[in-house]
């Protein structure tokens, strides 16, 4: 079964330094077969008989934390979850650039109350759809002025997420 793994805050603004070519190797350790990186920003094709994604997030993690000290959130999808994803954006047709659109990826559904926080910061400028563990984000506004793009999820909410731009989320699910 192929698989994605989404790697969050690695090689974006200089904190998180890693190697795709390590990372490659580390995965390989593990037993995953048919790796490869998609740029360089922690995304990672593979193929595993195994279809828990938990579980395979959490050995990627481990392994990252023990080859390179580093301590990384990592969600993992399948390629028919990938596909599903953009198959199923319910904004598409509403955006030309895909830097306007973005996807966060969650370690797991938000419960109501986070939601419901979550949604509250729908706006005409920052427009957002919750699809079990993935957040929509259609933005009017740079992802560094949007209150998802400046760490809502993770800060306030607690929930460990990545986003991917609309180009990379299509591109990993051709992969």
């Amino acid at each position: 079964m192929k698989h994605i793994a989404l790697l969050r805050g690695v090689n974006v603004g200089g904190n998180t330094k890693l190697n795709m070519a390590d990372l490659r190797a580390t995965c390989e350790r593990l037993g995953l077969e048919n790796v490869k990186t998609y740029i360089n920003s922690g995304n990672v094709a593979f193929k595993s008989e195994d279809a828990d994604t938990d579980r395979l997030a959490s050995q990627i993690h481990d392994a990252i934390l023990d080859d390179f000290r580093l301590d990384v959130s990592v969600m993992v999808r399948s390629i028919d979850e990938m596909q599903l994803i953009v198959a199923n954006n319910p904004f598409n047709g509403q955006f030309d650039n895909h830097k306007n659109m973005h996807v966060f990826f969650l370690a797991d559904e938000l419960p109501d109350e986070k939601l419901r926080l979550l949604l509250e910061k729908n706006c005409e400028a920052e427009k957002i759809a919750v699809k079990g563990r993935t957040v929509y984000c259609l933005l009017n506004i740079s992802i560094l002025e949007s209150a998802l793009g400046k760490g809502f999820l993770d800060k306030k909410l607690k929930v460990p997420a990545t986003a991917r731009n609309w180009r990379t989320v299509t591109s990993l699910s051709k992969m």
